[in-house]
């Protein structure tokens, strides 16, 4: 079963579970809608999980939230509501996700590898820190219970007070607290050797380096 706040919503319907889960999705081109506004991509989320009907979406009183919540992705977006999403690029996409993610403060978050869309480039990489850390930092504020998918294993020790690794559907290791601070990436990849030679993908050796 699965139950949030006490909530079972194990076989509970998507939209009506939306309103408890936060998600921030691998590819932010299938996170946001690319012909829409900024503004419209927000008010979407906005409307995630609630009843809906015949009126009127935009209230100018969500502007000025529109614009706090984007001020914070620190990218000037906020000046820039009208704009398509389709001439940001990746990474703006992916920043814009995570206010999107965040406009209900949702109960859990999940970042479903958030950045391993973005192209693999010395930018790039910068580029996809950046939103990481933004989300840390957004997360922290909220005080926000967070699930973040990754074979990244230097981001999965990073971040997160909490590591659960899995293979093949199945539990292998579980640690937090000071425990999780004192594990190094060599330890991690003795964990996945000792589940079996299947267990360690190219994906998580090259997330080591």
């Amino acid at each position: 079963s699965i139950t949030i706040n006490e909530i079972d919503v194990t076989k509970m319907p998507e939209y009506k579970r939306a309103k408890y889960i936060g998600r921030v999705f691998q590819d932010p081109m299938v996170g946001t809608a690319g012909n829409m506004q900024i503004e419209e991509n927000l008010i979407l989320a906005m409307r995630r999980g609630k009843s809906l009907g015949l009126k009127w979406a935009f209230k100018d009183s969500e502007q000025a939230f529109f614009k706090e919540r984007l001020a914070l992705l620190g990218l000037g977006l906020e000046n820039r509501l009208s704009a398509r999403m389709g001439l940001l690029s990746g990474g703006q996409r992916q920043r814009v996700g995570i206010a999107m993610a965040l406009a209900l403060d949702p109960v859990l978050l999940i970042g479903d590898e958030p950045t391993s869309a973005l192209d693999v480039t010395t930018q790039s990489q910068v580029v996809m820190q950046n939103v990481l850390q933004l989300t840390d930092k957004l997360v922290a504020e909220h005080n926000l219970t967070t699930l973040m998918i990754t074979h990244n294993m230097r981001d999965a020790l990073r971040f997160g007070n909490r590591l659960i690794m899995m293979d093949s559907g199945r539990i292998i290791y579980d640690v937090k607290g000071e425990e999780k601070k004192k594990l190094t990436v060599a330890d991690l990849l003795q964990k996945f050797e000792v589940a079996g030679e299947n267990a360690l993908s190219d994906r998580m050796v090259l997330g080591a380096k």
